[in-house]
């Protein structure tokens, strides 16, 4: 294997793995610990004042 190839696997590594990391820091952003969306909370706390 000649050096291209081997620049070519690592890049696809990287790809790989920056993709990952965007993907889980978009659902992190999105979920509190709870799983819970962020942007429907409101309706959540609604749900508890019913039990």
């Amino acid at each position: 294997m000649n050096f291209g190839d081997y620049l070519y696997i690592v890049a696809a590594i990287l790809f790989t793995w920056m993709t990952f990391v965007i993907i889980r820091n978009y659902f992190r952003s999105k979920f509190n610990d709870k799983g819970q969306r962020l942007d429907m909370l409101d309706e959540y706390e609604g749900e508890d004042n019913k039990e």
